[in-house]
């Protein structure tokens, strides 16, 4: 019998709704079918992130260390498997196997206790972050991903109705933010993006030290993937955040158009918070933000 974290059914049931419950209630069939589909058995206890179900497997035919990855289909898990294939371990965890109907994959198998967040240098440890990026989204997007001009004119469309909700500080931010995106709307990018490079999306590995996982992959500016990483253990030292952004900014390129674009992922998230209904902006990403808007100044 697979265990099913309760953590995941509660983030499931508070995300997807029915179709999250769905989703967790079929685990268990789904797990059985792909360990015998696949030749694969358990190596220990189930693991979990907000939106997967992870298996620590070994393929019996061939002895083969791995993970059986299962989650909701989505506009942003979607991508993952074009994306892990592009990559085909160049800074990535590579993908074995995969079944396009429910989008269950077959991974190499890293080191799940051995996080990036284990090491203790923040500056080290980012420094891992940037060259990983600048090996993921040196790949150009194949087709069939989301895109991140699409996503640009549709997050500006929402932003006269969301500023409405907020106090007028928010509101000014969240305009300033779109106004920046305005700027750079037009050229949205063509590379390989991970979307969500942050600490703990990188674990230890044995043919790398360190690779990324969970990407929700889509085109576009390499600027677009930096905000998660400024995140990190946040310090609101203008000076430390400033340090982090120009270590990140110089491995995409154009700075001014990854702070644009930083501002634009600030945006996605503070529509995001009007939208779960949150009364203001996260203010770890409103200092952000302020800090790089008066660098762009």
């Amino acid at each position: 019998m697979i265990h099913v974290p309760e953590e995941l059914v509660a983030s499931q049931t508070k995300y997807n709704g029915e179709a999250g419950r769905a989703f967790v209630a079929g685990l268990p069939a789904r797990a059985e079918e792909f360990l015998d589909r696949w030749g694969l058995r358990t190596t220990g206890p189930s693991m979990y992130g907000m939106a997967s179900l992870v298996l620590p497997v070994l393929r019996v035919s061939d002895g083969t260390p791995a993970a059986l990855k299962m989650q909701i289909l989505d506009e942003e898990t979607e991508g993952e498997p074009l994306g892990l294939r592009v990559w085909d371990g160049a800074g990535a965890v590579r993908l074995l196997d995969h079944d396009a109907a429910t989008g269950t994959m077959l991974l190499e198998r890293l080191d799940e206790s051995r996080p990036l967040t284990s090491l203790p240098d923040t500056r080290a440890a980012l420094g891992v972050v940037a060259g990983l990026l600048a090996r993921l989204v040196a790949i150009p997007a194949p087709d069939g991903l989301r895109a991140l001009g699409d996503i640009a004119a549709a997050m500006l469309a929402e932003v006269p109705a969301a500023a409405g909700r907020l106090g007028p500080q928010d509101a000014a931010v969240l305009r300033d933010c779109a106004a920046a995106v305005r700027e750079v709307v037009a050229e949205p990018g063509d590379r390989l993006l991970h979307w969500d490079l942050h600490l703990g999306n990188v674990l230890a590995g044995e043919r790398e030290p360190w690779l990324s996982i969970d990407p929700k992959p889509l085109a576009g500016d390499p600027g677009f993937d930096l905000l998660p990483a400024l995140t990190d253990r946040f310090d609101p030292d203008p000076d430390e955040i400033l340090w982090r952004f120009d270590l990140l900014a110089e491995v995409v390129g154009d700075r001014d158009r990854a702070v644009a674009w930083t501002l634009g992922r600030v945006l996605q998230n503070g529509l995001w918070d009007v939208e779960d209904g949150e009364p203001a902006l996260d203010r770890e990403q409103i200092t952000i933000a302020r800090v790089l808007r008066e660098r762009r100044g």
